[in-house]
Formats: structure tokens, C-alpha cells, sequence
């Protein structure tokens, strides 16, 4: 009996010092939290979405936290009226920033792009930019297999039946990237909402030359130079064959989408243009015609005859 209170003595005194072990490294390496963070991650919209390129909203709030400012970081998913919360938490100013929206930088529809191939394999984008061009042979073009559709976490993207391509919901994007990110090909870009929503951009991704982009797309970028020639402000670079438009510089003009022979360009929520009514020939002008001198005014005295 002895034995077992002996047995017992020793595995609790065991027990004892290593509850004793276990409190003191616990307190030398405790890490303090600061409560801020709690508040800023209930601020922050909890989409862990990655568009602030952290890992999640938490990681983000730690990131506010530790630098102090919000200089530098920003969450797409919030938009201003969350950057405001977030700066008044932090006691700073949040900065200033254009709000932007998914673009689709391809219209290589069913109607431009017409199908030479069926792909019959996994509905992945990915996958199968690994295997083979696309159906119509544009090795740029929109695979159109829904890889940004399953990206985005706010229904802000579809395919469309009839075209094939993805289409932007406007007032639900908050350009978080995810589909950007998504894209194997690069065809989904951020730009610039700019004033009333509306945007000029070339819609095409071939960096083939212009007899070869044309045979997979009748609506491709050919690099043919004329929207960079009509361009008054620098707004237009062809690198590669292919034009860009800087959504910076651009001030909305639209005479690029007059020049581009193949209809690359878009100019999206603009309204229709009024075309003006063609003026009227010019009167043709009539000579002044003489008026004759008034006849001099006959004497009214009476003439007398010779003696």
C-alpha cells in the first residue's frame, strides 16, 4: 500500500514541476496582442478575398496595426467608406485613390472568333491554356471556361451564352483581383472607373502580327499605329503588335476608336454620339445691282420765248 502512495507522491510532484516548467516559458514568451487589431478585422468587410495582398482581413488588420498609417495598403473589398473607418481607428488620414473595375481585355466572341475545335476536357482555364490554344487558335484570346467566375466572391462576373466571355457587374465589382489572378491568360485588368464609369480601352490581348491575329479574331489588334498617330495626348503605346492604352493619361477623346480599322477599341457608358446635321451650302452671293441716278428734276419755271 505504501508502494502505491509512494507512486502517487511522485508522479504529482512530476506533474507539479512541469505545470511550473510549462507557466514560465508561457509567461517569458507571451505574446501581447494589440486590441486594435480586433477592432480594425470587425471594421475590415471579412471577405478574405487577398486583394490587399495579404493572406486575409485578419492579416491585413495586423498589417494596419504594426505600420501605424495606412501608406501603402489598402482593401479593394471596402472600398472608402471602410478606408475611413480603418483611418480613424489609426488616428490618420486615409489616402486618396481612384476606384477601379474589372475590365475584359478580350472580344473574341463566338461571332468574332469563330470555333475551328471542340474542347472536350476539364472545364478549367488553367488546365486548358496548358493543353492547346482555344477554339478559334488565339493563343491570347478568353478560354471562356469560368476560371474568373468561381475567383470572384461577390457575383460580380458571368459568362455571357451567346458571346462566350466573361462579363463585369459593374456595381458589384470592388476589383479585389481575384480574377485577374485567376486569369492563365492575363485577359482581366484593373483600370480605372474613371468620370461617370466611363472608359476607353483596347479590347485584345494577340501580340500576333495583323494577318495572323485576324485569322483567329476579326475584331484583334492588328498594331496597325493609327489610334497612337490619332492620339493628341500620348495616352497610346503599340509594343509587340499590340496597342495600349494607358487609363492614366487618357483623357476620354474617343477619336481612337474613330481610327482602329477593326473595332479593338472600346469606349464603354458613353452616350451616342448626335451627328450634327451638314450645314447648308452657302448662299451664293448676289451682285449689287446698280440702281440707276434719279433723273434730274425738271424746272418748274416756265420758259419764255425768244423776242
Amino acid at each position: 500500500m505504501s508502494e502505491i502512495w509512494t507512486a502517487v507522491l511522485v508522479l504529482s510532484i512530476i506533474g507539479a514541476l512541469f505545470a511550473a516548467v510549462l507557466y514560465i516559458v508561457a509567461q517569458k514568451f507571451k505574446v501581447v496582442e494589440d486590441p486594435l487589431i480586433d477592432e480594425i478585422a470587425e471594421v475590415l468587410p471579412g471577405a478574405n478575398c487577398g486583394g490587399c495582398g495579404k493572406a486575409g482581413c485578419r492579416a491585413m488588420a495586423e498589417a494596419f496595426v504594426k505600420q501605424g498609417n495606412m501608406e501603402g495598403l489598402k482593401c479593394p473589398a471596402g472600398g472608402e467608406e471602410v478606408a475611413k473607418k480603418v483611418a480613424a481607428l489609426l488616428g490618420c488620414t486615409p489616402e486618396e485613390s481612384e476606384p477601379q473595375v474589372a475590365v475584359v481585355r478580350c472580344n473574341g466572341s463566338c461571332s468574332n472568333a469563330a470555333a475551328k475545335t471542340h474542347y472536350d476536357g476539364l472545364q478549367d482555364c488553367a488546365f486548358a491554356n496548358s493543353l492547346y490554344t482555344g477554339e478559334s487558335g488565339c493563343a491570347f484570346g478568353c478560354l471562356g471556361l469560368g476560371n474568373c467566375v468561381r475567383a470572384c466572391q461577390f457575383d460580380a462576373l458571368s459568362i455571357d451564352p451567346e458571346s462566350g466571355l466573361p462579363v463585369v457587374d459593374e456595381e458589384k465589382c470592388v476589383a479585389c483581383g481575384a480574377c485577374t489572378k485567376a486569369c492563365p491568360r492575363g485577359i482581366i485588368e484593373l483600370r480605372n472607373k474613371g468620370m461617370k464609369n466611363r472608359r476607353v480601352y483596347v479590347a485584345c490581348r494577340n501580340k500576333e502580327k495583323g494577318a495572323d491575329a485576324r485569322k483567329s479574331c476579326t475584331a484583334a489588334c492588328i498594331g496597325c499605329g493609327k489610334c497612337q498617330k490619332s492620339c493628341p495626348f500620348g495616352a497610346i503605346t503599340v509594343e509587340n503588335n499590340l496597342a495600349y492604352i494607358d487609363f492614366n493619361v487618357c483623357k476620354m477623346c474617343r477619336k481612337c476608336v474613330a481610327e482602329c480599322p477593326t473595332g479593338a477599341i472600346h469606349a464603354v457608358n458613353f452616350p451616342p454620339k448626335v451627328e450634327r446635321p451638314a450645314a447648308p451650302p452657302e448662299a451664293a452671293k448676289s451682285e449689287p445691282v446698280a440702281t440707276p441716278a434719279p433723273e434730274a428734276a425738271k424746272s418748274s419755271e416756265p420758259t419764255t420765248p425768244n423776242a
